[in-house]
């Protein structure tokens, strides 16, 4: 079963140096046939204007995950990180018992194009932690890179859930194929392009939600760039 949930159909909030579409219930935006899918909560498609961001503001048991698509992205948060990452970069923090952060395009001339990623986590009053890497999908063509893990595997960076995260770009012309176990769910989300999902056409930021399917068969003819939840 794969059930398509359009860019267009999303949440939109615009404050000027923010434009945001947000998948599930965020904020302002609520719409009960869209809270989540199973532990991913939030998928928020985030540009940010030069010099804009989000000043300080707490978070408490949520693994927060943000993969910038392109520009860049600073954070600084009450563990004493300061950091900031560029394209395919990927910050993960376990806010857990609490924890609280600001983000920001520390960029004077180009925007911050991310999606700002929230999954419920397995146990509530983790000890709260923060890491970065940067994968670079196109470095390693044909493959799903795993972005982020329950176990940290395959250099991924470590979240607290049942659950995988991965991208990869598919070139004009390419497939790619996913096998799905028979317990498992997924959530696919098209960064850049466009693909067909087992027969269903997606273009950037529509996403789909699958249950019950043995293989995901991606295929495009102009490329794309494309996320893919694993889930409990």
């Amino acid at each position: 079963m794969i059930t398509i949930r359009r860019s267009h159909e999303r949440g939109h909030a615009n404050h000027g140096w923010l434009d945001s579409y947000h998948t599930f219930s965020f904020a302002n935006y609520y719409d009960p046939e869209h809270i989540h899918f199973r532990s991913l909560r939030v998928i928020n498609e985030d540009r940010i204007a030069p010099k804009g961001g989000f000043p300080t503001h707490p978070h408490r048991n949520m693994e927060i995950i943000s993969y910038v698509v392109s520009g860049s992205l600073a954070h600084r948060d009450s563990l004493g990180n300061v950091e900031t990452i560029g394209r395919h970069g990927v910050q993960r923090f376990t806010a857990g018992t609490g924890i609280t952060h600001s983000e920001f395009n520390p960029s004077a001339t180009e925007p911050a194009h991310l999606l700002q990623i929230w999954i419920l986590p397995e146990q509530q009053g983790l000890t709260p932690s923060y890491e970065q890497k940067v994968f670079e999908p196109a470095d390693r063509p044909g493959e799903w890179v795993k972005v982020a893990s329950r176990d940290a595997s395959d250099g991924s960076v470590l979240i607290h859930q049942d659950a995988e995260l991965y991208t990869t770009i598919l070139a004009p012309g390419e497939q790619r194929t996913y096998p799905l176990r028979p317990d498992r769910h997924a959530w696919v989300q098209v960064v850049k392009g466009e693909i067909s999902l087992n027969g269903h056409r997606l273009d950037a930021g529509d996403a789909a939600a699958v249950s019950q399917e043995e293989k995901l068969l991606l295929d495009t003819e102009p490329g794309a760039e494309v996320l893919l939840f694993d889930l409990a």
